[in-house]
């Protein structure tokens, strides 16, 4: 397939995919009778897809909701009254009147045969094999087949530990061909970059040229077996042995739904999250690292000058000097806020420069990466939060440059900053401005600071953010702050108390719910902190 024709897939990605047609429900409904039970579904809904709804588990390896059909497994054979032939139930669309069978000896018994088919020069692995415990077909095994193997000629063999790109390793033995992969490549990424070779029990999947799409990992999620595997993630944990987390994507304004794959206090793997608007299924291969910069130069202590203090310490003084400051020229003071933090966190900084009078409002966080940007996923803005900013702090937000011009005039003497992405400490060396900064990690503008207090990063951090198409998201703390680090509300809450403005919030619901009265945020349920789950089989929780 070239990039023409790869490009003209793109509609299974666009919203023409059957998860799509299956929740519409703007579409004219139709009724069918699946195992002797009536359900009424969208038109345009696949057989597949309606049994899902009556919790029918029809054993597949090539459908994949987010991607075009291609019916090339032949697992999930169905009966339909009046076709005189199995049918593929990804593929048979569901008409008005239709009477499907899935349960009848002539659809198990198929499906059984197919499942035995495709075992036949599959090597059985398992114990070494980094999909074990995650894997369709070990999956499908012991739930519909779970009988010794006929065979007693030698398998075919194939090339295994095969390096295909710069994320992916290929056990091209262990693939069942279901052209899953492919299929991303082409339909996601709009890149053909997989294909597959020769005819019969010689076929395999190969690269056209290295796999290195932006995309390319989504290939691993998609694949029902372990044949494509991450180079960063084999060998290193069992997939039961992980917990889960919601959240969402700090990579970028997109706001991706991700999984948080951890155990104790180390993050594993990255991997999307279904959502129908934003996401869909996919995410790109560059905020999969996100977790990586969490655990370097980490600030887990309050510093005062550059030197470690107590919080007590390091609090006393920041508010002496926001007081001091306050009492004699207000209007020296800039106080910036940051895209990289939840809204909360912004929602109560925004709350105290109202109480101090303070006029002078930043936005914070990196500049646009104009090369990043696609039409997939990949936006320029690579900060997660501007438009949660933007929305909270209803006027007057200046950007870095107008700082770092008045920090140079002296206009500025006073600088409050949440987040660590600002970096003017060049500009404050030869100034006599003093800095006071709520910070992840230990960078130049700390050890410039006057006081620096230590706050979670965004692994571990609860609250809620806004992405670029104003779609308000929770995120979930996946595990305890580093060291001393508090959250960066609770942290601004110890700081207007020491200045004598205090915010009286007790927790992130009584903030959510003062936000909510003063912007159109909707109201989140927090009664539920840390649903964090045991990872089971594929796309199974608890």
């Amino acid at each position: 397939m070239n990039k023409q024709s790869a490009k003209h897939q793109t509609y299974a990605f666009q919203g023409k995919t059957p998860m799509d047609a299956a929740s519409n429900e703007n579409a004219k409904t139709i009724t069918l009778t699946i195992d002797d039970e009536s359900i009424s579904v969208p038109q345009g809904s696949n057989v597949l897809e309606a049994a899902k709804r009556l919790s029918i588990d029809i054993s597949s390896f090539c459908y994949h909701p987010g991607l075009s059909i291609a019916a090339v497994c032949r697992q999930c054979l169905v009966s339909i009254e009046g076709v005189p032939k199995l049918q593929p139930s990804c593929q048979a669309i569901c008409q008005e009147g239709m009477v499907v069978r899935t349960q009848d000896e002539q659809s198990m018994d198929a499906r059984r045969q197919m499942l035995e088919f495709t075992l036949v020069n599959h090597p059985i692995d398992c114990p070494i094999c980094d999909r074990a415990g995650d894997c369709t077909l070990q999956k499908m095994y012991f739930e519909h087949d779970y009988q010794l193997s006929k065979i007693d000629v030698p398998k075919v063999r194939k090339p295994k530990a095969k390096d295909i790109g710069k994320h992916i390793m290929l056990d091209a033995e262990r693939c069942i061909l279901c052209t899953r992969c492919i299929r991303v490549c082409d339909e996601v990424a709009n890149e053909h970059q997989l294909t597959m070779i020769n005819r019969g029990d010689k076929q395999e999947l190969t690269t056209t040229e290295t796999l290195d799409n932006p995309y390319s990992l989504n290939t691993v999620d998609v694949c029902p077996v372990g044949a494509l595997t991450e180079k960063e993630f084999r060998f290193s944990m069992r997939s039961w042995e992980l917990m889960m987390t919601p959240s969402v994507c700090s990579g970028c304004s997109t706001g991706c739904n991700i999984e948080i794959h951890h155990r104790n206090t180390e993050v594993y793997r990255i991997k999307p999250r279904y959502h129908k608007d934003i996401n869909k299924h996919w995410m790109c291969d560059e905020g999969r690292s996100i977790h990586k910069q969490w655990y370097e130069n980490r600030l887990t202590g309050p510093m005062r000058e550059g030197i470690p203090v107590s919080w007590e310490d390091a609090m006393t003084h920041a508010g002496h000097c926001i007081k001091t400051v306050l009492d004699t020229d207000c209007d020296s003071i800039g106080v910036v806020f940051s895209p990289h933090h939840t809204n909360e966190a912004n929602y109560l900084l925004y709350k105290l420069t109202q109480s101090w009078g303070v006029k002078k409002l930043f936005m914070g966080g990196a500049v646009a990466v104009p090369d990043r940007a696609d039409d997939i996923l990949m936006d320029q803005d690579v900060t997660p939060n501007r438009q949660g900013v933007i929305s909270i702090v209803d006027a007057g937000l200046e950007d870095t440059q107008t700082l770092i011009s008045q920090i140079t005039l002296g206009t500025i003497k006073t600088l409050i900053v949440l987040g660590s992405e600002l970096d003017v400490a060049p500009m404050i060396t030869d100034s006599s401005c003093q800095i006071i900064v709520f910070s992840e990690y230990e960078t130049d503008m700390v050890s410039n600071a006057s006081v620096a207090f230590p706050i979670s990063a965004w692994m571990e951090t609860d609250g809620s953010v806004t992405n670029r198409d104003n779609h308000i998201q929770r995120i979930y703390s996946a595990m305890p702050s580093a060291g001393q680090s508090l959250s960066a509300w609770e942290t601004l809450v110890r700081l207007s108390n020491e200045t004598g403005h205090g915010l009286k919030y007790n927790d992130l619901r009584s903030v959510d719910a003062c936000m909510r009265r003063h912007h159109n945020f909707p109201q989140h349920n927090w009664d539920n902190v840390n649903p964090r789950v045991q990872l089971r089989f594929e796309h199974s929780r608890g």
